[in-house]
């Protein structure tokens, strides 16, 4: 296993960390982990020299901290340091800080934690929990010991990321979606160097963005792509040495939810280094970014010359939705997207075909006719 600095703390951390939010489970019920096979591939990569886990408050609906809590006996607890999350969503008032951790920590069965993190920070979480002075309560606790580091997971744009790493001293990470795909996406590359050269460490989730870019074989333009370079690398191997050639990236969080996934990025993590890719892997990578993008069906450009829609429809989004869809073969995705992430006034079905958008789109794009195609892909029926 190969070592990575953690930020500015004195220990380091394994290449590979141990996600606990995709574990095997039972039936096709999220809340029914295997339990078994997820406890053999936790103590087989903590065997291997995996020494950082990651989970939260609502993993696997909130059955992922008391699963830990039984699988890491035996002394597994004491090899690796431990993070949970703060569910920023649920909180209401300051006296819930102690309520949830508190609970947390017992559903994990531990007497304290490495590291906690605020769960998926945008801006209305971080000025709610600003407001009820989140940071007095956070050193209160860390001078207790009941946790030793705390930092945050991050879901917004670049500029609240910049706002909330501005906003305290003494954070010690930071959980960030990155990939070679989303270069430029939420806190992206920039947050990724800003964090680091602030002396946090940073976690990587989502390497693979959901398993969209470890498919194997991936879609035709891109298997072309990759099979233009002398490396007989997996798409597995392409995404997380693209990860672990980056010095700022401190660990890469992967979410297995099989034993071959454990032993997969086991021994890739075993020769994870800095420098191994060549001015040709970066070209080829940029090729893949390109030809994933070639299998975008509608040519939106997210320029918003359509907005505001006159019916609040939000037109740049669900056409990036979809064409996610298409381009990862992310149906299942897709319509989750569709269904939950955006409003029900601002989905598809409530364009009136006035036109509007088509008169001034720079790109021509038929987006009535997109709209309605979207809908019926996406859509849930009614119940």
């Amino acid at each position: 296993m190969q070592y990575r600095k953690f930020g500015s703390l004195d220990w380091e951390v394994s290449a590979l960390s141990f996600g606990a939010m995709r574990l095997p489970v039972l039936d096709d019920k999220s809340s029914k982990i295997n339990e078994p096979l997820a406890t053999a591939m936790l103590r087989r990569a903590i065997d291997a020299g995996v020494n950082y886990v990651d989970t939260a408050w609502g993993y696997h609906q909130e059955q992922s901290e008391p699963f830990l809590g039984r699988a890491l006996k035996d002394g597994y607890r004491e090899k690796v340091h431990l993070a949970t999350k703060m569910p920023s969503w649920l909180i209401k008032e300051a006296a819930d800080f102690d309520r949830y951790l508190e609970t947390q920590m017992e559903r994990l069965d531990v007497d304290h934690l490495d590291l906690y993190l605020l769960h998926t920070l945008n801006k209305r979480h971080w000025d709610k929990l600003k407001a009820l002075d989140v940071l007095t309560w956070a050193e209160k606790k860390m001078s207790e010991g009941v946790f030793h580091h705390f930092g945050f997971s991050f879901h917004d744009q670049y500029s609240v990321f910049e706002s909330i790493v501005n906003d305290y001293d003494n954070w010690a990470m930071a959980q960030i979606q990155y990939n070679y795909i989303d270069v430029d996406y939420q806190a992206g590359r920039k947050g990724l160097k800003l964090a680091a050269d602030r002396g946090m460490a940073v976690v990587i989730m989502e390497p693979l963005r959901g398993g969209m870019i470890a498919k194997d074989p991936p879609p035709e333009p891109v298997a072309e792509t990759y099979a233009s370079s002398e490396r007989d690398w997996s798409p597995v191997a392409w995404a997380l040495n693209w990860l672990w050639d980056q010095p700022e990236v401190s660990t890469t969080l992967s979410g297995m939810s099989a034993m071959e996934h454990v032993e997969e990025n086991l021994a890739l993590a075993t020769e994870a280094g800095l420098a191994e890719f060549t001015d040709a892997d970066h070209a080829l990578i940029d090729a893949v970014r390109k030809a994933y993008a070639s299998l975008e069906p509608i040519p939106c450009t997210q320029c918003e010359y359509c907005l505001p829609c006159p019916s609040g429809v939000a037109i740049p989004r669900i056409f990036d939705v979809y064409n996610e869809a298409v381009s990862f073969d992310a149906w299942g995705h897709g319509r989750w997207v569709y269904n939950n992430m955006i409003k029900p006034e601002e989905r598809a079905d409530n364009c009136t075909e006035c036109g509007e958008c088509e008169a001034i789109c720079p790109q021509n794009i038929k987006i009535i006719q997109w709209l309605a195609t979207v809908h019926e892909r996406l859509a849930e029926p009614a119940a």
